[in-house]
């Protein structure tokens, strides 16, 4: 992983084997930065894909491997109170199937990079935006400072 920031973007190349989310949450850790949204493209080998279940306040989780290409992410990072960190992130992939071009995607747990990714970070500025816990659907909004 190698990123760059050029005005009030940071640029991040994530490499192979790594892990997005866990790419993306780290440096926005060590650059103290508290809420962003994100997005990016690249080729994956593996992503956890989940599904909201709202009767059971649960999520069920798809595992899809082999060339992915991933055409679109869109997310973003957010702190707590206690600045612990959370992503609330979706994508979509491509990908051949017994010799057919399918496609998948949802809200993301995790994505494995295969060769490269390409991700733009940009911090939220001139406010803040935090996590606001929802007792009623078991997560969490974003909440305005």
């Amino acid at each position: 992983m190698d990123y760059r920031k050029y005005g009030d973007t940071y640029y991040i190349r994530v490499d192979k084997n790594e892990e997005i989310i866990k790419t993306i949450i780290d440096i926005c850790k060590k650059e103290k930065i508290t809420s962003a949204v994100f997005g990016g493209i690249g080729g994956c080998k593996e992503a956890e894909i989940q599904t909201f279940i709202p009767e059971s306040g649960t999520f069920e989780t798809e595992t899809v491997s082999g060339m992915l290409e991933l055409i679109s992410l869109k997310g973003n990072v957010i702190t707590d109170n206690d600045n612990n960190y959370f992503h609330h992130t979706h994508a979509l992939f491509t990908y051949k199937s017994g010799g057919e071009h399918r496609s998948a995607g949802g809200h993301i747990k995790s994505i494995t990079v295969l060769y490269t990714a390409e991700i733009d970070l940009k911090p939220v500025s001139c406010g803040e935006i935090k996590r606001k816990y929802d007792p009623e659907t078991g997560t969490g909004f974003w909440d305005f400072l």
